[in-house]
């Protein structure tokens, strides 16, 4: 196929371009390469024939017109976004310029283009907008995300996706566009940006700084790797129903203070401090991020049923292996540290 991804340099998105490539697709990567995209994600298939790279923001809509009308794609995976909460806190504007505005402009842009085509080509398009479970908002002890619920969303952030999947919808009831929507949980691996909890634990853990937690550290979220996270989309490409929601979760729940001990026991095992301490001697609780939601957990049987998909390994495992690629790739972390987001990074 013909893929056009949106956010091809950012940390799930570079991933998708990566996948689509190895699957022997052709890409065209669309990223305005901002503070948390770098071409360095994608370095692996740069030199490859199946992929092409356009520096474009999705606010600019003439431009995006263009781009999709020239490369054709039989698919948009659409991963263009603002996703840090903390940053929304501070400056909500500018997540709806990104996440709302511009994914408005790629809608308008794949109408566009999807209204001068037919036949097979037309029967096939599909259009997927990768969003988020913090939609749903916040949930108590027990309980699940599922396509039914209806919205509630507490952050700037978790606004304009919200506001965002209902374009979406909208253009699909409107006009026709058969567009999908996905709403992932908390995605980690390789390359994700240092502002994020688990490399911001791994590289305050090695400087040997506070390891900061917000308030008790027991608010909970669904981890999922972020290699599953595109398995799952490619599956939903070619057997999504155009129109529906497709929730993604990795079906392991962990408080943020779990997963921040957890790296510290890998740390422990790899590195011996001079203090003679364990790396979670580090560890500081500190304020409360504004609005925080307590809990986020996917029921992701409609995937699975629909799919077959499922988790390729262990949670601890795939854990161990992203600590594992952070602490070998410190460059990635130290080169991001100029660039990082507003106090403590915990998602």
């Amino acid at each position: 196929m013909k893929l056009l991804i949106t956010g091809g340099a950012g940390f799930i998105g570079s991933a998708a371009v990566r996948c689509a490539v190895a699957l022997g697709h052709e890409v065209l990567n669309v990223d305005a390469l901002t503070y948390a995209g770098d071409l360095a994600t994608v370095s692996s298939v740069e030199n490859s024939a199946l992929y092409r790279f356009a520096r474009l923001d999705i606010t600019d809509l003439s431009s995006l017109r263009h781009a999709v009308r020239d490369f054709g794609p039989d698919a948009i995976l659409h991963f263009a976004a603002e996703t840090h909460v903390d940053r929304s806190i501070d400056d909500p504007t500018g997540f709806v310029q990104t996440n709302v505005v511009g994914t408005t402009n790629l809608l308008d842009a794949a109408l566009h283009f999807y209204s001068e085509i037919s036949g097979s080509k037309k029967a096939n398009f599909r259009f997927i907008s990768v969003s988020t479970d913090e939609v749903y908002g916040s949930l108590g002890s027990d309980g699940y995300f599922n396509e039914t619920l209806p919205y509630d969303p507490s952050s700037p952030y978790s606004a304009s996706k919200a506001a965002a999947d209902h374009m979406c919808k909208a253009w699909y009831r409107t006009y026709g566009l058969p567009v999908i929507v996905t709403n992932c949980s908390n995605n980690f691996g390789p390359y994700q940006h240092p502002e994020k909890l688990i490399p911001t634990v791994v590289q305050a853990a090695l400087e040997g700084s506070d390891i900061p937690v917000y308030g008790t550290g027991l608010n909970v979220r669904d981890w999922l790797y972020v290699d599953d996270h595109i398995n799952a989309i490619f599956s939903i490409l070619v057997h999504g129903q155009p129109g529906d929601t497709y929730c993604v979760g990795g079906n392991c729940e962990k408080t943020n203070l779990d997963i921040v001990s957890e790296i510290c026991e890998i740390l422990d095992r790899r590195f011996k401090k001079p203090s003679g301490d364990g790396f979670s001697s580090q560890i500081v609780m500190v304020q409360d991020r504004l609005g925080h939601d307590f809990r986020y957990a996917i029921d992701n049987s409609k995937l699975v049923e629909l799919t077959g998909w499922k988790t390729s390994k262990t949670f601890l495992e795939r854990l161990g292996e992203t600590v594992d690629w952070f602490v070998d790739h410190r460059d990635w972390l130290s080169k991001h540290e100029g660039r990082l987001g507003l106090g403590n990074k915990n998602t």
